[in-house]
């Protein structure tokens, strides 16, 4: 996986923008690396919606959990789908929308100097070995591509927002996660 550091996309990727995205503040060095996980509907996988959220689309009819979340304006840098397909939303280098209200070692505002990975899945399932692979291999090509990235800058969003967010969740296999990157 190769990532052109002048456009922030992964290259050979689909890349859909989301306009939930901004400038990260110009002090701001990238420098961490926070993992989620969605489903949308809750608990089901596969389908358009978690694009149709991300890009303002998401229609309020298909769905009654979609009238609750239809109007948010989120994003992530990246999607990893349950059968290993990388889909970006926002370039590297800018700022998505996916930490909210948070905190990482005394800084607030995570999004500012984080990168937010979302995989397909659910706070209490299991992820898919290929989901690790693929997440692996983003995090050593950011690793490459911007310095202030390592393996030890990662978090789950739980981490960052405790008591307002509960993902990755329980089902997310850190330690499994580590060996795929040692």
């Amino acid at each position: 996986m190769q990532i052109n550091t002048e456009t922030g996309l992964i290259e050979n990727s689909p890349y859909i923008a989301s306009p939930n995205a901004d400038a990260r503040p110009a002090d701001a060095d990238i420098d961490l690396i926070v993992i989620h996980s969605i489903s949308l509907p809750p608990g089901e996988y596969g389908g358009p919606w978690i694009e149709k959220l991300f890009t303002n689309q998401l229609p309020a009819d298909q769905h009654p959990y979609f009238q609750e979340v239809h109007q948010m304006k989120v994003s992530s840098h990246v999607l990893i789908r349950r059968d290993g397909t990388v889909q970006q939303f926002v370039p590297f280098h800018q700022r998505a929308w996916h930490a909210g209200q948070s905190c990482y070692e005394g800084r607030e505002t995570c999004n500012n100097f984080s990168i937010g990975i979302e995989l397909e899945g659910t706070d209490n399932s299991t992820f898919e070995d290929i989901q690790y692979q693929k997440l692996a291999e983003l995090i050593d090509a950011l690793s490459a591509s911007y310095p202030g990235i390592n393996k030890t800058r990662l978090t789950g969003h739980s981490d960052i927002a405790p008591g307002r967010k509960t993902d990755p969740g329980t089902g997310f296999d850190w330690n499994q996660l580590k060996s795929l990157l040692a």
